[in-house]
């Protein structure tokens, strides 16, 4: 997929609670020239078997994978974190699955991949928190901030979940509070070919 030259090189989501929904509707917002890699931790159960990136895949676009160790980022796609796996952003660029210990008593966690993906992207990097039951993100959105990447949290009267996106907004001032609909509208417009 051809994409044009824009400021941001990655898209970081963090969802726990009713984020399945929420991700489909953000998905389906997205304009077919939409094209910055948006990478995914979802909170969900440790099977071993995964259905979210076929369901995921069927929402966008974009082509959908269950991340790889080792694996290239690339524009036009979305990767998932697998369940029980953290994912990072390595300094090459390239995810790396991890099983290091729980974070947040998440494994995969969202703090894992925003703190990562900030290291590497900077100021390159859009942080998305969505609905959850518990503070995964607050911390790695602030990295995010931090290091001068734009911050978005899921507005909590939309969320079906509100404690993360109340945790992030306690812990960052963020750059824009959006319902699901306003996210993906306004990814579009960071990437308007």
């Amino acid at each position: 997929m051809d994409c044009c030259r824009h400021k941001y090189e990655a898209v970081v989501i963090g969802a726990s609670a009713g984020g399945l929904a929420a991700v489909a509707t953000v998905l389906q917002q997205l304009k077919d020239s939409f094209c910055i890699p948006i990478l995914l931790v979802q909170h969900i159960s440790a099977s071993p078997e995964s259905y979210i990136a076929a369901h995921f895949d069927s929402k966008s676009h974009l082509s959908v994978h269950e991340a790889e160790d080792k694996q290239p980022i690339k524009n036009g796609n979305m990767y998932i974190a697998p369940p029980n796996y953290h994912m990072m952003i390595e300094t090459d660029g390239c995810i790396a699955l991890s099983v290091d210990p729980p974070v947040n008593f998440s494994r995969p966690s969202i703090d894992v991949l925003f703190e990562t993906a900030a290291d590497y992207y900077r100021s390159a990097l859009i942080g998305i928190v969505l609905t959850g039951a518990n503070s995964d993100g607050a911390l790695g959105l602030k990295k995010i901030k931090t290091l001068g990447g734009l911050t978005l949290v899921q507005s909590i009267d939309s969320a079906e979940a509100k404690a993360m996106p109340a945790a992030a907004m306690a812990a960052v001032d963020v750059d824009h509070i959006l319902s699901l609909e306003e996210i993906g509208h306004y990814l579009n417009t960071l990437c308007d070919c």
